[in-house]
């Protein structure tokens, strides 16, 4: 069986929820990311910021990034999956909430991340075109 923790992006790192977006922002430019995970004070995961999040709902809204928490950008219930989890629960979960990253937790914490490259590399071309068709449908699409 093919677990998450088998297609994942080992080492993901979090940004916490109180930092700024400039911070987010510098910090996909170091790991060479588009999304990151954020985190409550308890270490616990709130949300997803990305930088499209960045771009539309801080810069062009004219909001200074320096000033604005990632907290604010953040919006529904963040998705994740057990490091456990079969390849099968990975894909429902990602085609179900149409989402293209996927943090994967292991004993409450963050321990890598499941993007759409990292399915590419271990399902067959089916799976792909499945989830490709599901997640890129014009209708209600979501950016995680």
């Amino acid at each position: 069986m093919t677990t998450a923790k088998d297609i994942m992006h080992p080492g993901a790192q979090w940004i916490k929820s109180e930092e700024t977006v400039e911070r987010a922002a510098q910090l996909m430019a170091q790991l060479d990311v588009g999304a990151l995970p954020v985190s409550d004070e308890n270490e616990r995961l709130c949300g997803i910021i990305t930088d499209r999040d960045i771009v539309v709902k801080c810069v062009a809204k004219g909001r200074d990034p320096a000033r604005t928490k990632c907290s604010e950008l953040c919006e529904g219930t963040p998705r994740w999956v057990d490091a456990n989890a079969d390849v099968s629960e990975v894909l429902h979960e990602m085609e179900s909430h149409r989402i293209k990253r996927l943090p994967v937790v292991e004993n409450k914490r963050l321990v890598g991340m499941i993007s759409e490259a990292d399915l590419a590399q271990h399902l067959t071309d089916d799976q792909i075109a499945e989830f490709v068709e599901t997640v890129y449908t014009r209708s209600g699409s979501s950016e995680h």
